[in-house]
């Protein structure tokens, strides 16, 4: 193993962004494999950074997470962000750790909503910014009009001269390839341009050995043998094994002692006895570390600015399971054992807010969108928790006396032949088109100025009307007066009158008064939502009747009972298709919708 601790200038701090599904994960996989950090015969997982279950199931990066690799005689400390802007915050937080940041886009989509988002938030932190165009083996690549859209993204957002002039590299991370000139491709395949570049063209940290003691805490862990851990970058001084601390939280500060040091090598935190300036470092020693601390000098306390994020949009109401089925399914059912996960999270995402109200049993959680609530929601039910959502809302603002909501803008990739029906959707929800270009392959792509609200419930919708074909990628646009009232869902619900067992007759003779989100056999409880009625009228049904037994039987009288297959709703589906008045009820098994009063009369 190499030696982990470096002088200042053999260290690099690097962060890779880039929207969602450009190729971040599998960059940073072929920088460790080709480092020489891993056997030959050890086996390695594609996306070995996406760690959690749900980041591997979505294919998408949902918390930033550190490695490190060693090239020559230099330590290269890489960060993976999330490309989704509802996890912006993971975005923001980190980047005070890195000094440069290379912008993955794809050569063939270019520069989406979240590149922008990104490289909005990497400009703000006046860090060295390198470009590298992505999937340039594709067949519709287009890498010198992506080049174009990407200088123009820049001048778009006033980046400063020097951060204007960046270096351009070429892509194909699927493979570990990486080249100056994309019309020479090497046959040997090799990522030894781009660690030449790092180390060459990104600047070293600025760290002073001699001042003291800043850690700012931008990132949190936990080691079962020494506890809670804090991830920072070192900015100025050292700190030794047993050394006293101050730790400056945003309340109070407290004084601790440091009982164990890591730094990263390839995956692994490897203990060590010293850290010093410019690398990025994990800390143990209390047990209250939060996002945005500053471990500092007891001497000389320098504590650093407080990190900011960007405010949530969006606000949904989280309480405790109250149904007929409640406890029967969960491990973690009551208001306590909720509440503690709540505030655990809230210790580690600084992009929610949880705010209580007047019953002790229900909170409100505010976050940057309906995607980042819906994945905690995930997490909890994985975790053995039960409770229950009710539907997200915006969070308005008043400026006077004028009531303001938050925008969105909309860039919608689609074949041309849906521009007509999904205009024709964004109208009634107060979508306003700005732009609209033809792009290679018969696809068109539109751009809509629309309030979040209008948002909420139609990716489901926009996803049948292009029959999947279509791509959806919004980012915040800031507020704006209210623009009037949007109608929501047009069908009611088909609802469950009693409790029982739903059977296949009833869901046959029911089948034609709209779609069901239940199989037969299911248990079903009064006030259950089990289907989407035709009209736009709640319909209440009983879907437990039986066939009456009788001994009379006739050639062709008894109909064979085929019944449509259904596809059980994720959270999401659920969170965009209930209304005011339903609720979804969430367990470890199932994720059920429900009126929020029970009884039909």
């Amino acid at each position: 193993m190499a030696e982990l601790q470096r002088s200042p200038d053999k260290i690099r701090n690097i962060a890779i962004i880039a929207h969602v599904d450009h190729g971040k994960t599998t960059l940073v996989d072929h920088l460790l494999k080709q480092s020489g950090m891993f056997r030959d015969n050890e086996k390695l997982d594609d996306r070995v950074m996406d760690s959690m279950d749900l980041e591997r199931e979505r294919g998408i990066t949902i918390a930033a997470k550190n490695t490190a690799v060693f090239y020559k005689d230099y330590k290269i400390n890489i960060v993976d962000t999330p490309g989704h802007s509802d996890f912006g915050g993971e975005v923001e937080r980190v980047l005070n750790m890195v000094d440069g940041a290379i912008l993955l886009v794809d050569a063939s989509e270019g520069p989406l909503p979240q590149t922008r988002f990104v490289l909005q938030k990497a400009l703000a932190q006046n860090i060295k910014i390198f470009v590298c165009i992505n999937k340039i083996d594709r067949k519709d690549a287009r890498i010198q009009e992506v080049r174009n859209e990407i200088f123009d993204l820049f001048i778009d957002l006033n980046a400063p001269e020097e951060q204007a002039d960046y270096d351009c590299l070429y892509a194909i991370a699927r493979e570990g390839m990486v080249t100056l000139d994309p019309d020479n491709i090497p046959e040997q395949k090799s990522m030894e341009v781009m660690y030449q570049w790092i180390i060459e063209k990104l600047p070293p940290p600025k760290a002073d050995l001699e001042g003291p003691l800043q850690i700012m805490v931008s990132n949190i862990g936990y080691n079962a043998f020494v506890g809670r851990l804090g991830i920072g970058r070192v900015r100025q001084g050292s700190v030794r094994v047993g050394e006293e601390v101050l730790l400056s939280r945003e309340s109070d500060n407290k004084k601790g002692r440091v009982t164990a040091l890591f730094l990263y090598d390839g995956l692994k935190q490897v203990p060590v006895n010293e850290v010093s300036a410019g690398d990025i470092a994990v800390v143990a020693g209390f047990e209250e570390f939060n996002i945005g601390d500053t471990v500092t000098s007891v001497t000389n306390p320098s504590p650093l600015p407080r990190l900011k994020v960007d405010e949530p949009t969006v606000e949904i109401t989280i309480s405790v399971n109250d149904g007929p089925f409640a406890g029967k399914e969960g491990k973690h059912v009551t208001s306590r054992k909720i509440l503690e996960r709540l505030e655990k999270e809230l210790l580690t995402n600084v992009a929610i807010r949880m705010i209580p109200t007047d019953r002790p049993e229900v909170w409100r959680l505010l976050g940057r969108g309906e995607l980042q609530l819906a994945v905690l929601a995930e997490q909890m039910r994985r975790e053995g928790f039960e409770f229950i959502l009710g539907k997200p809302q915006v969070l308005f603002r008043k400026d006077g006396d004028t009531l303001m909501e938050p925008m969105e803008k909309v860039y919608i990739d689609i074949p041309d032949v849906y521009t007509g029906i999904v205009s024709e959707k964004l109208g009634p929800r107060k979508g306003v088109m700005m732009n609209m270009n033809p792009i290679l392959g018969g696809r068109m792509r539109l751009e809509f100025l629309i309030p979040s609200r209008g948002l909420i419930g139609y990716r489901s919708e926009f996803l049948t009307d292009t029959k999947g074909m279509g791509l959806l990628n919004r980012e915040f646009a800031g507020y704006e007066p209210f623009k009037g009232d949007i109608a929501h869902r047009q069908n009611g619900a088909m609802v469950a009158d009693r409790a029982g067992k739903a059977t296949p007759y009833a869901i046959f003779h029911l089948e034609d008064r709209g779609r069901f989100f239940i199989n037969a056999g299911i248990d079903v409880y009064e006030g259950m939502i089990v289907g989407e009625h035709a009209k736009d009228n709640d319909l209440w049904v009983n879907i437990i009747r039986e066939k009456k037994l009788t001994n009379v039987r006739a050639s062709g009288s008894d109909e064979a009972i085929r019944l449509t297959p259904v596809k059980p709703l994720t959270i999401e589906q659920a969170m965009e298709w209930i209304r005011d008045q339903e609720m979804i009820e969430i367990t470890p098994l199932n994720v059920r919708m429900r009126m929020k009063d029970l009884k039909q009369n």
